[in-house]
């Protein structure tokens, strides 16, 4: 297969956005799961795969708004029950992106740590009790992108398998 074909351009183009989405997952600004989606309906719009074609994008719409709306609910209902405000969480969010390009890579984690931390702090009014509402923080977070992640994958499996089987 060359690559002056249009099936293997518009392969090609779908595979980078896909990657791209599952990169987006731990960078800021970039959209994960819409990407992988995008990735799968430019192939299904501009490529040369079969009928089969609509069916992996109908898969991949289901397992990319399924995804987005566990994201949110699950971590989200745990961070209810352990007490966490919304404005902790947009709070460890900004520092989390300030964090980000202080302190490439590592500074989102740091900096939503820490301003977690500092929120429950001042919110709670005790160092002791501040830090279990911030693990309990992190680790909503953690599973908000572990679930965007294999949603991502998922979407990427199924792309895979209508590219093969096309």
């Amino acid at each position: 297969m060359s690559l002056t074909e249009t099936g293997a351009v518009v392969s090609v183009i779908a595979a980078l956005a896909i990657l791209a989405g599952l990169a987006g997952v731990v960078v800021p600004g970039l959209p994960a799961l819409p990407l992988c989606w995008g990735g799968v309906l430019v192939w299904a719009l501009f490529g040369e795969a079969g009928a089969g074609r609509w069916l992996v994008l109908a898969a991949a719409t289901v397992v990319a708004l399924g995804g987005t709306v566990v994201k949110y609910l699950w971590p989200g209902r745990n961070l209810k029950r352990a007490g966490v405000p919304t404005a902790t969480l947009l709070v460890g969010a900004l520092l989390g992106l300030v964090g980000f390009f202080v302190i490439p890579v590592v500074g989102l984690i740091i900096g939503f740590v820490v301003g977690i931390f500092l929120m429950e702090r001042l919110r709670l009014g005790d160092t002791g009790l501040a830090w279990p509402a911030t693990k309990q923080a992190v680790a909503a977070a953690g599973l908000a992108m572990l679930i965007e992640f294999l949603a991502g994958v998922v979407i990427g499996a199924l792309w895979v398998a209508g590219l093969v089987l096309a």
